[in-house]
């Protein structure tokens, strides 16, 4: 797959932005994995312009590994265009930049944006047209979206044609509506018509937990890849598995329980290391819970991985996890 002036994967398995877990941590194990890319964490194109220095900390990645996207969401094109500026002038270094379309947060949307924005496709149009030229023409411009507002504004396909005549290089479709938030399940056919309205590639997401259920999701779609959220968290062996199936070879074996146990200590710990440990800990629980999905005993580990606090607490959660599965 060409983006301009990248050269990525053929059937690319991205690792998708999702607020308050895909941190530079997270990414990086991803990206360690196999993710052909990852995306940032959203931030605010408005907070930005405001001058707020969190936002722009979401967005900074001294170390990427591999190929690195940013995501800005907002509801107005010339404030879009201004924040580019303004995270370049900052020294903010990406591959790609995402535009928003498609969160579902009502804080998000109350403000015009995220898949608010999917009620007025010219206005995503102009969106898109707006960060093309503050981008110039060598840097790819993705759109992560959804397929609709609700059953009665089915808009991605007049979405997709817009963001694709105003210089918009890939889209990532969410198979569902915002009205059906996360409820399963997605609407293949929906992502395959949006995928047939343009000749830019198209990326399938939703509900992929599986290298099986990837495959099944690009037969289903005809799409050039797929964007893997919540189902590698915990799980970046994902990437590896769904990679050796869509290039024809064996599926890998899952990882062992130390693997999984020492990928969490990894993740955790570089989390510590890059935000301090006050301000990791807390969102290390989250992150801490998918690692315990499958395991004897897991209810109890969930409630123990509530309590971090302190990076020692996770060589404990860890050694009481392992005394379970005996």
């Amino acid at each position: 797959m060409q983006l301009r002036s990248l050269t990525l994967p053929d059937h690319p398995a991205v690792f998708a932005p999702m607020a308050g877990l895909s941190d530079a941590a997270c990414r990086h194990l991803m990206a360690d994995h196999g993710a052909a890319w990852t995306v940032s964490e959203m931030a605010s194109a408005k907070a930005i312009t405001f001058g707020d220095k969190k936002s722009i900390a979401l967005l900074r990645d001294a170390h990427p590994h591999g190929v690195y996207a940013v995501q800005l969401f907002g509801a107005e094109p010339e404030t879009v265009a201004q924040a580019i500026g303004i995270i370049r002038d900052k020294g903010v270094a990406f591959d790609i930049l995402d535009l928003n379309m498609g969160c579902p947060a009502p804080k998000i949307t109350s403000g015009g944006a995220g898949s608010r924005l999917l009620l007025d496709p010219a206005l995503c149009g102009r969106m898109v047209a707006a960060a093309r030229q503050a981008l110039g023409p060598d840097t790819p411009l993705t759109v992560k979206m959804r397929i609709g507002w609700d059953g009665d504004h089915l808009t991605g396909v007049e979405v997709a044609r817009e963001c694709e005549r105003a210089g918009a290089d890939l889209l990532a479709v969410h198979g569902r509506t915002r009205e059906q938030m996360y409820i399963p399940p997605i609407d293949p056919a929906a992502i395959a018509a949006i995928r047939q309205a343009v000749q830019i590639p198209v990326l399938a997401n939703g509900d992929i937990t599986s290298a099986a259920g990837a495959a099944r999701l690009l037969e289903q779609t005809g799409c050039a890849g797929v964007m893997i959220g919540r189902g590698a968290l915990g799980d970046p062996w994902l990437f590896e598995r769904v990679n050796a199936v869509l290039a024809g070879q064996p599926e890998p074996p899952l990882p062992s329980l130390n693997r999984r146990m020492a990928a969490l200590r990894a993740q955790v710990y570089e989390m510590c290391e890059e935000k301090g440990e006050w301000t990791a800990m807390p969102q290390a629980r989250s992150q801490a819970m998918y690692y315990m999905k499958g395991l004897k005993g897991a209810a109890s580990l969930r409630r123990y991985c509530s309590m971090l606090e302190h990076f020692p607490d996770v060589d404990r959660l860890i050694d009481t996890a392992c005394r379970l599965q005996d």
